[in-house]
C-alpha cells in the first residue's frame, strides 16, 4: 500500500502538465489573443523530477488559476535550497475580460513544454497576455531590451499620417497608467506596461518604445515595439492584428464557457489532491 501513497506522491506534481495539454483539446482557439508574438528561453536546464520542476509545475497552475479572477499577478514558489526558487509573473491586455484572459494565460502556458523544455526561465508573448517565469528574480526591475521589432510597409503612409501617428504615440506617452489606448482618424495605437513596474519604471520604458518606434519604423504603416516590459503599438484603419477586433465579441460566449472549463478543471485538481491526501495517511496508517 506503501508504494501506491509514493506512486500518487510522484504524480502530483505532474498534474498541472496534463491540465495544460488537456486545456488544447478542450478551449477553443482565439487568433486575435492567441497568436505568438514572440518567445524565449534560458540557456540553464533544470534536471527531470528534480524539486525545480515540481516547483515550476506549482508556479505555472498558480498563474493559470490566478488569470480567472485578476488580469495580473506574480508568484514566487521557494524550496529547501536557493537553486530550487522559481519567480514568475503574467499579464493580460488590459482591454480583455476575465474569461479571455483566463484562456490565453492557459493557451500560454500549456506552450512552455513545447518552446522551453527543461529550461530554468521562458517567456512568451500572445496577442492577449504575457506570461514569464525564470530562476532569478526579474520581478519589480526595469528591462528595456528589444525583444521584438515589426515594421509594416509605407506605402502609402503620407506626411499628414505620419504627424497623426506621431500624435497618437504623443498621446500614448504622456497618459498615465499601465495600460494606455489613443487614435486619431484611422491611426490606433496600444501600450501597455508589466505590472511590476512602478508608474515611474513604466513610463520610462514606454518612453523608450515609443522613440523607437519613431525612430526604426519611420512611415510604416503599422510598427510593434517590445521591450523587456513594455510594448507600444501603432496602425492605420485594418493594417494589423490588434485594430482587429471585429471577432471579439463573437468569441464571447465562448470564453465564458472556457472559463467555466477552466474553473471546473481548478476544482478537479483540488479533489485528487484531497483524496491522495487521505489515500497517503490511509495507506500509511495501514502500512504501519
Amino acid at each position: 500500500m506503501a508504494t501506491t501513497a509514493t506512486k500518487l506522491r510522484r504524480f502530483l506534481p505532474l498534474f498541472p502538465i496534463f491540465l495544460c495539454l488537456f486545456s488544447l483539446f478542450i478551449i477553443p482557439s482565439h487568433s486575435s489573443l492567441d497568436s505568438f508574438i514572440y518567445g524565449g528561453c534560458s540557456q540553464i536546464k533544470y534536471t527531470p523530477d528534480s524539486p525545480y520542476e515540481s516547483n515550476l509545475n506549482s508556479l505555472l497552475t498558480s498563474l493559470v488559476n490566478s488569470a480567472t479572477y485578476a488580469a495580473y499577478n506574480k508568484y514566487s514558489v521557494t524550496g529547501s535550497s536557493p537553486q530550487d526558487v522559481v519567480y514568475g509573473l503574467y499579464q493580460c491586455r488590459g482591454d480583455l475580460s476575465m474569461p479571455d484572459c483566463a484562456t490565453c494565460v492557459t493557451r500560454a502556458v500549456s506552450q512552455f513544454g513545447g518552446l522551453c523544455p527543461q529550461t530554468c526561465g521562458g517567456a512568451l508573448q500572445l496577442q492577449g497576455c504575457f506570461v514569464k517565469y525564470d530562476n532569478t528574480s526579474f520581478i519589480g526591475q526595469e528591462d528595456k531590451t528589444v525583444v521584438m521589432k515589426k515594421c509594416g510597409p509605407s506605402n502609402g503612409f503620407d506626411t499628414d499620417a505620419m504627424n497623426r501617428r506621431d500624435a497618437v504615440l504623443g498621446s500614448l506617452g504622456s497618459a498615465g497608467g499601465l495600460y494606455r489606448v489613443g487614435g486619431a482618424q484611422d491611426i490606433q495605437g496600444v501600450a501597455q506596461c508589466v505590472g511590476d513596474l512602478s508608474m515611474g519604471q513604466c513610463q520610462d520604458c514606454l518612453s523608450e518604445a515609443i522613440k523607437r518606434l519613431k525612430t526604426e519604423c519611420g512611415g510604416a504603416v503599422f510598427g510593434d515595439m517590445f521591450l523587456g516590459k513594455c510594448y507600444a503599438r501603432y496602425s492605420t484603419s485594418g493594417d494589423h492584428a490588434y485594430a482587429a477586433r471585429s471577432d471579439h465579441g463573437s468569441s464571447h460566449s465562448d470564453s465564458e464557457k472556457t472559463f467555466a472549463i477552466i474553473i471546473g478543471l481548478l476544482a478537479g485538481v483540488a479533489l485528487i489532491i484531497i483524496l491522495a491526501t487521505f489515500m497517503r495517511r490511509t495507506f500509511g496508517e495501514n502500512g504501519k
